[in-house]
């Protein structure tokens, strides 16, 4: 049985809504999950890199599904992109094109305040606080590809309201790849408001739990 591993959102946790909820629908048909904490408790040390070896040490080279929010959802289609035994990906409002919509998110004098104080606070979602996060991320965000090229099967589910990471991020992405399967919700970017749907259509692709069988 092809356990899953969820990566979760940046400044998110393993304990988010989304995480839970899989949790509890996965395990209640006895399917293995894994849901690390991806910045290890270290937030200010956070970086793309640290996140891949986290997911690499939760895979540990073994034949595994991918389930990533946000974030998350990019990472996961890094990780397949360079690893084929991810055999198949559930991309929660993946947040695609990451490295360059991360830096036109700030003018350049932001940036270049951001780099000279070394650290500049986020609210954390898990901590329920502000948090610093360091430089280094933006720095170490821009050894990647903005879109990481993956042949393996995909359901992409983006909520039509997402104002974080816009649903055309995804039509386009999809356009181009046939192994995606995309279904847009009604719904914004954190989706916690059509969780329901989302483990529907989840569990509407028999190949995504199932590895002996695939149906659209």
């Amino acid at each position: 049985m092809t356990p899953v591993v969820y990566l979760h959102g940046l400044a998110s946790s393993p304990q988010s809504i989304k995480a839970q909820f899989f949790r509890r629908k996965f395990e209640e048909r006895g399917l293995p999950i894994k849901i690390p904490q991806l910045d290890q408790g270290n937030f200010e040390g956070l970086t793309i890199t640290g996140q891949l070896a986290v997911v690499d040490q939760a895979v540990s080279g073994k034949p595994v599904i991918l389930m990533g929010s946000s974030l998350g959802g990019y990472l996961a289609a890094l990780y397949a992109a360079r690893n084929p035994n991810a055999e198949k990906l559930v991309l929660l409002a993946p947040a695609l094109e990451f490295p360059r919509r991360w830096r036109e998110r700030f003018s350049a004098e932001e940036l270049a305040l951001w780099k000279q104080r070394g650290s500049l606070a986020f609210f954390h979602y898990g901590y329920k606080t502000e948090r610093p996060l360091g430089y280094g991320f933006v720095e170490d965000s821009m050894k990647y590809q903005n879109q990481p090229e993956f042949s393996q099967p995909a359901l992409v589910l983006h909520g039509i309201r997402d104002s974080v990471v816009p649903a055309a991020v995804s039509r386009k992405y999809a356009a181009r790849h046939p192994n995606i399967i995309l279904r847009l919700l009604e719904s914004g970017h954190e989706l916690t408001d059509v969780l329901e749907e989302l483990w529907a259509e989840t569990a509407k692709q028999r190949c995504f739990l199932d590895s002996k069988t695939c149906s659209g």
